[in-house]
């Protein structure tokens, strides 16, 4: 006999969590099933947290934020272990479990652990660790089941000369150089936190860019930093294998014949949705050869009672969008009206030195024939920046010639993520060039770098 709710959610992470809360608090009787052993989902304890918690903590050991006045061979602490990297990571860890155990208490959401299955549309059966199998059936589903990294059967993974960017949390020394391949997000990330920690790193990406998604001259500041401090690229370049040697390096072969020598091998060349142990075929719904799943602007599968959302559904695959789609599904599932997803949200990049951007890139503002003029500020001119011995990084703002409203902001440098919400905030509320020449700032801040980037397109405006 199956126990029955309002609503089923397959999956714990940010999309999962919001949308259960948000259905309780529609007074509607909500499951979470989890396969992990705690919830949070990837968010929480391979993905968004871990990462930027070992990016934190390099960052504090290694003092790479003091080497600017104290020269490069500044360090806080002289010895840095895999286990000073990995204490950090489960405190925060702990605490982000917690108040997520309490915030699904106080909500009266229900968890169970195990792996879920459809049995029907409406019906799911969960083993659990134990063996024990129980069935749940539901008016609505939800599926957040995220994704996995993805793991081609030609990259010879052994959780330790070899890894996937969910076990080098499992980090057992530090190497002294890494090959990382991928330069999307995650490879950027990784790639940038362990060469601040002097391991010695290597880029390769078969693209002949990075993070493509970015605006151009940012990545080509970040491609310039990392090249300055001597990270290696080998970019248009793809891998025809990888062997771990008598000695226990790393040769990875390129197709162009180069060889790259490593202690250590990251890959991270995209992630697949975790739908495969879903028996999908038992609700009516397939997902797509990387283990996606289609919806429409509700977020409604092909089977109208039955949702996706967060990374199983594709870009932006962010935490803080997975946790909107979550709540808008909730809403639509239920008939509470639900404003449409905002148009724009701020995309952050916790590589060192950090990205953010939000609005249009200069190549969609050239492509949709906007005119428009930038304005540049270096981190470097302003007062603040000088305090914190910030040599590097760039704001750019672009802005509409005919309305001189702000169409798009792009950072690359310290506080990006954080300095960014200035920008989202004025194009949202359809801010102009004006807003930033007419505001005081505050005296000495990074956030004074608005102000500059904005005279210096109205000084090429009004040239």
């Amino acid at each position: 006999m199956s126990m029955h709710y309002d609503l089923l959610v397959i999956g714990s992470g940010p999309g999962g969590r919001r949308a259960a809360i948000q259905a309780a608090k529609l007074g509607k009787s909500v499951l979470i099933l989890e396969r992990g052993r705690r919830i949070g989902g990837v968010s929480v304890h391979t993905g968004t947290i871990p990462s930027k918690t070992l990016r934190e903590t390099v960052l504090n050991l290694s003092g790479w934020r003091e080497r600017e006045f104290y020269g490069r061979g500044y360090r806080a602490r002289e010895h840095i272990s895999a286990e000073d990297l990995l204490e950090r990571l489960t405190k925060t860890l702990d605490h982000e479990v917690e108040t997520l155990e309490h915030q699904f208490n106080r909500n009266q959401v229900e968890t169970v652990c195990g792996e879920a299955h459809f049995l029907g549309p409406h019906e799911l059966a969960v083993t659990k660790d134990d063996g024990e199998v129980a069935e749940y059936s539901a008016a609505v589903i939800i599926i957040a089941t995220g994704t996995r990294p993805y793991r081609p059967a030609h990259i010879p993974f052994d959780n330790d000369r070899i890894v996937d960017s969910d076990e080098i949390l499992n980090l057992q020394r530090i190497p002294r150089s890494m090959a990382v391949i991928g330069a999307g997000v995650i490879g950027v990330e990784y790639a940038t936190i362990f060469s601040a920690l002097d391991v010695h790193v290597t880029l390769i990406e078969p693209r002949h860019s990075i993070v493509d998604f970015v605006d151009e001259e940012i990545t080509a500041d970040l491609i310039h930093q990392m090249r300055d401090r001597g990270m290696s690229l080998r970019l248009g370049e793809t891998v025809a294998g990888i062997k771990v040697n008598e000695n226990g390096t790393c040769t990875t072969q390129l197709k162009s014949t180069r060889v790259v020598h490593s202690d250590m091998v990251l890959y991270t060349a995209g992630r697949s949705g975790a739908t495969n142990s879903l028996r999908l075929e038992n609700c009516g719904l397939t997902a797509d050869e990387r283990g996606k799943l289609a919806v429409n602007k509700n977020f409604q599968t092909a089977v109208p009672h039955i949702y996706a959302v967060g990374d199983v559904i594709g870009f932006p695959s962010l935490a803080s969008t997975s946790m909107e789609q979550g709540r808008l599904a909730s809403c639509n599932a239920f008939g509470e009206v639900a404003h449409e997803a905002p148009e724009y949200f701020p995309y952050g990049i916790y590589a060192v030195p950090e990205i953010s951007t939000v609005g249009m890139s200069e190549q969609e503002v050239r492509e949709r024939g906007i005119a428009y003029e930038c304005g540049i500020a270096r981190l470097r001119e302003t007062s603040r920046g000088q305090i914190m011995g910030v040599n590097h990084g760039i704001l750019k703002a672009i802005f509409s010639l005919k309305t001189h409203r702000l169409l798009g902001v792009h950072i690359v440098g310290e506080g990006a993520t954080e300095l960014i919400h200035i920008g989202q905030a004025v194009l949202t509320l359809g801010g102009k060039l004006e807003y930033f020449i007419e505001n005081a700032f505050n005296y000495p801040t990074l956030a004074e770098a608005y102000k500059i980037a904005a005279l210096d397109a109205w000084n090429r405006i009004h040239h």
